[in-house]
């Protein structure tokens, strides 16, 4: 067991909006991932998705709802459900799914 600088990965990625896995548990993925202020287009899944903002802030965007997810703060998107980031999101992003 290690322990994992989400934080310092993020900002070592190559690309914004691009995420990596950083490990498994229970059976989900743990991802994290870079926000750059531009948006993130719509996409939906057919499973639960955790959204974490480790610092800065997510503007997202469920079916015409604009939903602020601050730092430290954490939005579980049901399955089925479409959803996208506004522009101004910003920060780090781990995303726990499948």
């Amino acid at each position: 067991m290690s322990q994992i600088q989400l934080a310092s990965i993020a900002a070592q990625l190559p690309y914004a909006w691009r995420s990596t896995i950083v490990g498994q548990a229970a059976g989900a993925n743990v991802k994290v991932l870079r926000m750059d202020a531009l948006a993130y287009p719509d996409e939906t899944h057919d499973f639960d998705e955790a959204l974490l903002v480790l610092d800065g802030q997510m503007n997202l965007d469920l079916q015409g709802r604009r939903v602020q997810v601050a730092a430290g703060e954490v939005y579980i998107v049901p399955a089925g459900v479409p959803h996208a980031v506004a522009q101004g999101s910003h920060g780090t992003l781990v995303i726990i799914d499948r």
